[in-house]
């Protein structure tokens, strides 16, 4: 190897390093803000009780309502929009429809990825006004659906795309049908990425307050019926740090730390289940 190719090697090697080092850095300096600044104003009480009568002028009262809110919110999306986006990511393969629906289809996901979440707000908002619909843990349901829908799909569907296609043809080849492959080999070899598109589409929605602003409103009560209006962190991070009070901004970081923690448990248990799923996966 000549000595100018070893230096740009080199010269390569030193600015990946520098690109991690900044990615890492930032995300352990956000991170950190949050846990040094929220850690010290998070109390049990804080966890367990719902807002009281002045909460967001520094007096007594916790954020449950906002933790339940924000689980039911992102987890029944996070469902909906798995039991949809599973089929719609197997029906994009060559197999199942033709290449340029697949292309035409897959454009417009790639669109509504990087629809800004407003946008899914106005239109959900837009919906239940015709529906007769007020602000409800139902709206914001439908609003997050939306919002994941195109990321779960295009998720999904690289993830599929990764199988070896020796698998398939192996499976046609022993006389499985196309929904035998699907379901017994294809979901089973790519079960690990798939667990990661759902973790992805989870995060998003768990912290988007956009879309919810306008569909699910806000309510210091736990929310019992789909059409009860339900709070959810995001928000909840927004009215605190709105206020001029020191400590009621102190317990906005002390949400948010609530939040992080949230996605890092649910982070945490999604690489527990893929790690299990690989013992299905081909090598």
């Amino acid at each position: 190897m000549s000595r100018a190719r070893r230096v740009t090697e080199r010269a390569m090697i030193v600015l990946m390093q520098l690109a991690l080092a900044c990615v890492a850095g930032c995300a352990l300096l956000i991170v950190g803000t949050v846990l040094v600044r929220g850690l010290p104003a998070l109390s049990w009480e804080m966890l367990t009780h719902l807002p009281r009568g002045g909460f967001y002028l520094g007096k007594s009262g916790g954020i449950l309502n906002a933790i339940v809110g924000s689980l039911l919110l992102a987890g029944c999306a996070t469902a909906a929009a798995a039991v949809v986006s599973l089929p719609v990511a197997f029906a994009l393969q060559r197999e199942y429809v033709p290449r340029t629906a697949a292309r035409i289809v897959t454009i417009a996901l790639d669109i509504l990825w990087g629809t800004p979440s407003i946008v899914y707000g106005a239109f959900g908002f837009m919906l239940m006004m015709l529906l007769g619909v007020g602000a409800s843990l139902l709206g914001g349901i439908i609003a997050l659906t939306l919002l994941m829908l195109p990321i779960m799909v295009r998720a999904m569907s690289e993830v599929i795309a990764t199988a070896p296609r020796d698998l398939k043809e192996t499976a046609y080849a022993l006389g499985a049908t196309r929904f035998e492959t699907m379901r017994h080999v294809l979901l089973r070899q790519t079960l690990p990425g798939l667990v990661t598109a759902v973790l992805l589409a989870f995060g998003r929605g768990i912290g988007d307050a956009a879309a919810v602003l306008f569909t699910a409103g806000y309510s210091d009560r736990i929310p019992r019926t789909l059409t009860d209006p339900a709070a959810s962190l995001p928000l909840a991070i927004f009215f605190q740090l709105g206020t001029p009070i020191a400590a009621v901004q102190q317990r906005a970081y002390a949400s948010a730390c609530v939040l992080l923690l949230i996605v890092l448990a649910v982070s945490l248990l999604a690489r527990v289940l893929a790690a299990r799923a690989r013992r299905f996966t081909i090598r």
